[in-house]
């Protein structure tokens, strides 16, 4: 069984709910404030090890007390190789703004998770062998980001890479990635096309040897290099917070890579997870716990058999 290998951001979320986002120049007051860890990264590499898979989970933090409470929490999830790297900065945040029908708008502060250098990039992904997964995000640097796919690639490891949040120009880092996933806002800001199915073959012309596009309440589709669309229908369900629902996805679809399934069970399984996700509040304090997350692996690994 591989290893799930997560280099990324962590950092605390501001939560609060919102009737509606505020126009220019205006202040509006918003209601059950809330505070947990999160990042992207910090929330994938959580899913994926309560998921079952060895999580191995480096990342950047300030020397405050943010630091400290974000490594207290990480230290409770079990995983196999934890390291902070402390920088001089404070620690990341972001503030969530959740909308009454559960859809978000997040801004968020990255300068912990930007300091992360290239040379620490490339020795992260060293770890890495052919049987585990290394699974990136958008936060760090362009550079940081392409030393380790690069890296990962040299060493036959499947390389996940989840782009957001979009702030460079993510289509040079295409060919080295054997998986890549977005939402629709996304793909459409990387690739120019609106309809889902373009885009994913398109990101799949621009190197992706397979391409991943989440679709909210309209489950999922996926692209390969051969020009294959597929389409996974999710659940029906009553979202009540959206938040956390990609991170949710990407890190248990990594993790049942990691464990031996294949490609259809793990995006299956991270659907289903994605959806308990989003009938919760928070990102963090709404992913999936362990005996969830085992439930749903031992309906799914029946299935295949």
């Amino acid at each position: 069984m591989g290893r799930v290998l997560v280099l990324g951001n962590a950092g605390l979320d501001l939560t609060l709910q919102m009737q509606r986002l505020p126009e220019k120049g205006e202040t509006l007051l918003g209601d059950s404030a809330g505070s947990a860890p999160g990042g992207k990264g910090l929330n994938q590499a959580v899913a994926a090890a309560r998921t079952g898979a060895q999580v191995i989970f480096h990342s950047a933090i300030g020397h405050d007390a943010q630091g400290a409470e974000i490594g207290a929490a990480l230290a409770l999830e079990g995983m196999t190789e934890l390291k902070l790297h402390h920088v001089p900065y404070p620690s990341d945040f972001s503030l969530l703004m959740v909308l009454p029908d559960g859809e978000n708008s997040i801004v968020s502060m990255g300068s912990c998770a930007a300091a992360l250098t290239e040379e620490t990039a490339e020795i992260f992904s060293a770890k890495a062998n052919a049987a585990d997964v290394v699974l990136l995000q958008g936060n760090l640097t362009q550079a940081s980001t392409l030393a380790a796919l690069a890296s990962a690639t040299t060493r036959g490891t499947t390389t996940l890479f989840n782009p957001a949040p979009l702030w460079w120009e993510v289509g040079p880092l295409l060919p080295l990635c054997d998986i890549v996933v977005t939402n629709r806002g996304e793909a459409k800001t990387i690739t120019g096309l609106s309809e889902p199915t373009e885009a994913a073959a398109a990101l799949c012309r621009l190197g992706a040897s397979m391409a991943i596009i989440t679709l909210g309440a309209g489950g999922c589709l996926t692209s390969d290099s051969d020009g294959t669309i597929c389409h996974y229908p999710a659940s029906q369900i009553r979202a009540i917070d959206t938040t956390g629902c990609g991170d949710t996805f990407c890190g248990v679809f990594a993790a049942v890579l990691a464990m031996g399934l294949g490609q259809v069970t793990a995006i299956n399984l991270a659907q289903s997870a994605a959806a308990l996700t989003a009938q919760r509040r928070g990102a963090f304090t709404a992913l999936p716990s362990r005996d969830e997350l085992a439930v749903l692996a031992a309906r799914y690994k029946s299935l295949e058999k």
